[in-house]
């Protein structure tokens, strides 16, 4: 009988000791796993670009690659390649990992509530850059970049200039415009129309998508010539062509070489890249409005802000300027894309 309580005690004894041994081994895995789960020290920025269709979008994303890299943000980048569905997916799989802020540049200016809604939602600010949205304002923070009306009146302002003095009763133009439906596209047609209806002889005849793309500017230019054995349309002399980007201008120019076209009419483009600006010290280009790819640094401002839940204004605009044929490029610095 006594044998036997002995046993039981040391059975419970090992009872006892194996349940504190794996209280204890368990306690430190759980530590462990703690431990190991990382530490969110730098904020994180989903970034949406439209694509890498030019010297200047390549510019911008650089810009804010940069910026960020200053500012020890991480960027978790997605390159829509000019596809809006593109962009929806990337935006919720932002959602998902939960970045701090949403960043950016809308292909169009519509489609957008679902899943901003889901990202307002989901307590993600959003940061809208360089084209703007038509949407309830409450489902973004506010908007970085530049201002396409003005810049479509600068160039309208520029033309009104150089035509002043021409002696023509009709001065016909070529529109060569942006992507139908995106906020740029629309604002730079406005602006210069509003510029332009001040001359009565400043007339557009023919408004086409580019789509912003040198190859789409070539082809426009290419089936002009060729249908009209010049630079004419439907028998009307082209006079003037206002371009919405470099790229575009660049496809035309190219066009121009290829056809043996050596009388150029007044060229007006926007963006400021440094083959237009070349074309302008070159006398094929007479103005040339900026267009300001770097906000990078801008912008990693307002992420701060934001992520720290402060408001931050509705509309941030980026300082431009105009050149133009009669400027002096002798201390001229080179854009850098």
């Amino acid at each position: 009988m006594k044998r036997i309580k002995i046993f039981f005690i040391v059975l419970c004894s090992f009872v006892v000791l194996a349940a504190l041994i794996s209280i204890l081994l368990t306690y430190k895995n759980l530590s462990a796993g703690i431990e190991e789960i990382p530490e969110k020290e730098n904020l994180i920025v989903g970034f949406s670009q439209i694509g890498t269709e030019s010297s200047w979008r390549i510019r911008n994303s650089e810009s804010i690659f940069e910026a960020a890299a200053e500012k020890n943000i991480k960027i978790l980048f997605d390159d829509a390649k000019q596809k809006q569905s593109n962009q929806l997916k990337a935006i919720r799989s932002f959602i998902v990992y939960q970045v701090d802020v949403i960043v950016f540049v809308p292909i169009v200016s519509d489609g957008w509530d679902n899943v901003l809604q889901e990202a307002k939602e989901a307590g993600i600010p959003v940061i809208v850059i360089d084209r703007q949205i038509d949407v309830d304002s409450s489902l973004y923070a506010g908007f970085l970049g530049e201002n396409g009306y003005e810049e479509g009146k600068a160039a309208g302002k520029f033309l009104l200039q150089k035509t002043e003095n021409m002696k023509k009763q009709k001065i016909n133009i070529l529109e060569l415009s942006g992507t139908e439906n995106s906020s740029i596209a629309i604002e730079r047609a406005g602006g210069f129309r509003e510029m332009i209806q001040k001359d009565s002889r400043l007339n557009i005849i023919h408004s086409e998508d580019g789509d912003f793309l040198r190859s789409r500017g070539k082809e426009i230019m290419d089936r002009i010539l060729g249908m009209n054995n010049g630079l004419f349309l439907d028998g009307e002399p082209i006079d003037v062509i206002f371009s919405h980007n470099d790229p575009m201008t660049l496809g035309l120019l190219e066009s121009f070489e290829k056809n043996n076209i050596s009388d150029y009419p007044i060229i007006i483009s926007i963006d400021a890249e440094q083959e237009c600006i070349d074309a302008l010290v070159n006398g094929k280009i007479n103005c040339v409005v900026e267009c300001n790819p770097n906000l990078g640094p801008v912008l990693m401002e307002l992420v701060e802000a934001v992520a720290a839940k402060k408001e931050i204004p509705r509309v941030t605009y980026m300082e431009e300027k105009v050149f133009t044929e009669n400027d002096d490029f002798s201390s001229y610095i080179p854009r850098g894309y």
